[in-house]
């Protein structure tokens, strides 16, 4: 494939994908790591130095190369889509260096220790959260910026970047649409857990910043959706209730608040956004947030064309890195990797759409509003923002 056009918009925004539409659809396990499912395309990576590109600004990449199971399946699909954007930039501007991680907090150290030796200018990665709380100390007294692909926040700022679909932006879009159609009532369920607590807080603080008001919540433990979705049904009006996890739990959810008479609309996260999730009648009108668009799609199939198997949806992030750093090397030079220039308020343009890093060291994006239909299909009745 030959290498795509590379667009520039001024300084504040930059396009990191091929002028191509843009978007697409997200899988995020609900306690913040990447989904399992990840396709090996060849035997997982042998732990050495892999290096992508020959651009004269390195910049490392962290991995769980030999972490073992889906993780390192999924560091192969890292490095993969690392290498198909650098196979179809316009010109090399950096050079890639994979490094392992182990998936520990102390290989990760030790790799990142390694990575700014030998003269790192940005860090891609590592994935885990225990990983990347290993590298931040290191690049932070280095003076060496991580774009990390965690969820969890808490790992977040002071240099250290996450690149990832954090999930109280889940809450925050949801919440303000269903305000904006009139909600103010709200009600939530959430799985007693640690996503749970962050989706809890996140729904509370979007609810009043909405100026709607909380009715109730309740937090369930395994098997005890059913039971809670009842418990809740009976402890007040509200006109919409959250159910921010995946998996089972939406249409349990539903079921048992159509046994009970609950008319109230159904709003979700990007959890959700599967067809296995979708599939279930009872979801039919329920609301949840995400990326829009073929961008995702035209990725993956541009990804399973070259290696063979479909990228894990996570692996667009890598991609949107790859292009950010290739591409800020290669308009903003030495000033690439500061803060000036990663937090450029205009943001940037990838696969998912418009995002853009924010000085506490986590990302926003623009998501859309779906809206489920019957089949398990799902169509978009809020754009995603085009830019900030």
């Amino acid at each position: 494939m030959s290498k795509a056009s590379f667009l520039t918009r001024g300084f504040g925004a930059l396009f990191v994908a091929p002028l191509l539409a843009l978007g697409g659809c997200f899988g995020i396990g609900g306690d913040g790591t990447p989904s399992p499912d990840v396709v090996v395309t060849q035997e997982p990576l042998p732990a050495q130095e892999i290096v992508i590109g020959d651009g004269g600004m390195t910049v490392a990449m962290l991995l769980p190369i030999t972490a073992g199971g889906s993780a390192s399946g999924l560091a192969l699909s890292f490095q993969n889509a690392a290498q198909l954007a650098m196979d179809e930039v316009p010109a090399d501007n950096i050079r890639i260096v994979v490094r392992d991680t182990g998936g520990t907090a102390e290989q990760a150290r030790a790799s990142a220790e390694q990575a700014v030796t030998g003269g790192a200018q940005l860090i891609l990665g590592p994935v885990f959260a225990p990983a990347v709380s290993g590298v931040g100390e290191p690049a932070r007294a280095a003076g060496v910026p991580v774009i990390a692909f965690s969820t969890d926040a808490g790992v977040a700022g002071n240099g250290v970047y996450l690149l990832s679909f954090l999930p109280r932006q889940d809450a925050t879009r949801i919440v303000s649409f269903a305000s904006q159609k009139g909600v103010k009532a709200f009600s939530a369920l959430v799985p007693d857990n640690g996503y749970g607590l962050v989706m809890e807080a996140a729904f509370r603080e979007a609810v009043a910043s909405a100026g709607g008001r909380v009715v109730a919540v309740e937090r369930y433990g395994p098997q005890e959706i059913g039971i809670k979705a009842s418990a809740l049904a009976g402890r007040g009006a509200f006109e919409a209730v959250f159910v921010p996890n995946g998996g089972d739990d939406p249409a349990a959810a539903a079921s048992a608040f159509n046994s009970a008479g609950v008319t109230a609309r159904l709003l979700g996260s990007g959890q959700w956004d599967n067809r296995e999730v979708l599939a279930a009648p009872a979801l039919v009108g329920a609301w949840y947030p995400g990326p829009t668009g073929d961008g995702y799609r035209a990725f993956a199939e541009r990804f399973k064309t070259k290696f063979g198997a479909p990228p894990p949806r996570t692996a667009s992030l890598v991609y949107d890195a790859v292009l950010l750093a290739n591409g800020l090397a290669g308009t903003r030079g030495a000033a690439a990797f500061r803060p000036q220039s990663l937090q450029a308020p205009d943001g940037f343009i990838g696969v998912d759409g418009v995002f853009r890093l924010t000085a506490n060291g986590l990302s926003e994006r623009g998501l859309a509003v779906f809206e489920v239909g019957a089949g398990g299909e799902a169509s978009v009745i809020s754009a995603a923002p085009t830019s900030f």
